[in-house]
């Protein structure tokens, strides 16, 4: 199967949420995945690579937009999924082991979104459209409230 449309060709896991996306979810008090050199803020406390999200300390409400290399997006989901409090941004994969394992056993909801984001590089620049659409996962009641009720255009399902 020929899948090079959904590879870059210079693959890199920093690119930034827009900050549109951020605002619609509302306030977050960590994102454990934050940019070394942020266009925007995306939490009141951010941690980047070099700090280790993993390593430190999960409180409150959390925005994940994971690396998307393996094995750190199905390490961070799982941490997320353990927290039990948080909105995570993910491909729209519903076949993958990630999903299977962990986001129909433990999310509240998904919002499957209408249209591709279009992240941004770490110099400011938009990207292009990416190659495969991308999903909101909720954990936790708050956040799934969230999902239902923001103004970002998709499908709202409601998990458990």
């Amino acid at each position: 199967m020929d899948v090079r449309f959904e590879r870059s060709t210079t693959p890199t896991d920093e690119w930034y949420t827009p900050q549109e996306i951020i605002d619609a979810l509302g306030r977050f008090d960590l994102d454990p995945c934050a940019p070394v050199s942020p266009l925007w803020e995306t939490a009141d406390v951010m941690y980047n690579k070099n700090d280790n999200g993993l390593t430190k300390d999960w409180f409150g409400r959390v925005w994940l937009n994971p690396p998307y290399s393996r094995p750190l997006i199905e390490l961070f989901v799982r941490r997320l999924a353990e927290h039990g409090d948080g909105i995570a941004l993910l491909f729209n994969r519903c076949d993958n082991k990630l999903f299977q394992d962990i986001v129909f056993e433990q999310a509240t909801a998904l919002k499957f979104l209408r249209n591709r984001i279009r992240f941004f590089r770490p110099d400011g620049t938009r990207g292009g459209s990416p190659g495969c659409g991308s999903v909101f996962v909720a954990f936790g009641e708050h956040n799934a409230e969230v999902l239902s009720v923001c103004n970002i255009p998709g499908k709202y399902i409601r998990l458990s």
